[in-house]
């Protein structure tokens, strides 16, 4: 029996905006048996809306955690019995700052052929919009959550940043923000260039690259709402 073949299947950023799935996501979903997935609720909502018609108790559900060891041994187990698998993020492309990269590096292992699939990614379009150095980049997740380890983070990022014109990405849980926000503003040069790209691909989209100078003459409250900063010292 032949194994079956992973699709990376990306999800949306911003849960109203269908536009940003290419059609083609569709005919993978309708390929697959099984689906590994970050949050089963929104991921079969997401379906859902791409498809009314699916009956979604035909297909086998698997949430990922953290791909610790057992749920790896059924994604290999599922793909060796022949079954064709999605994998799906919370939101964007699975693999990219997503937990599915464990599984996607199992099936590496094991030979299995691996579908990437064209989908929203924040990280490319925030880098995308904000005019910085798309050469040379780092995503760095998150940050600290302790402030002094959190502020020491900041100026080693921005100290590699000049040093090798790379533009440093990373992200904050959403009720953060501000605190983070805080701490850019407060521990940056004034001629530093952040960009923070809110609720991207959402009608309240705001994708701003301006000086630390700049910024500090009116801080945005973007309180527990979808956000990633982009940061280029000059």
């Amino acid at each position: 029996m032949a194994t079956g073949k992973v699709y990376l299947i990306p999800t949306v950023l911003y849960e109203e905006s269908l536009e940003t799935i290419p059609s083609y996501i569709l005919d993978a979903i309708k390929d697959c048996q099984v689906f590994f997935v970050e949050n089963e609720k929104t991921t079969r909502r997401f379906f859902k809306k791409l498809w009314r018609e699916m009956v979604i108790d035909d297909y086998q559900w698997f949430a990922i955690h953290k791909a610790e060891e057992a749920v790896k041994q059924e994604f290999l187990q599922q793909l060796k019995a022949g079954k064709n698998i999605g994998i799906v993020s919370e939101a964007g492309c699975p693999g990219v700052a997503d937990p599915g990269q464990h599984l996607v590096a199992a099936a590496q292992k094991a030979g299995i052929q691996i579908k990437p699939l064209v989908g929203p990614s924040s990280i490319l379009l925030a880098l995308m919009a904000s005019g910085m150095n798309g050469q040379c980049f780092q995503f760095h997740g998150y940050l600290p959550i302790d402030s002094l380890e959190r502020k020491n983070k900041i100026k080693d990022l921005e100290t590699d940043s000049q040093r090798r014109n790379c533009t440093q990405i990373f992200i904050e849980t959403p009720y953060r923000n501000n605190a983070l926000v805080k701490d850019i503003l407060s521990n940056c040069k004034e001629t530093t260039l952040l960009c923070m790209a809110v609720d991207i691909t959402g009608p309240t989209e705001s994708i701003l690259t301006k000086t630390v100078r700049n910024w500090n003459l009116g801080v945005p409250d973007i309180h527990k709402r979808l956000a990633i900063f982009l940061l280029l010292a000059e």
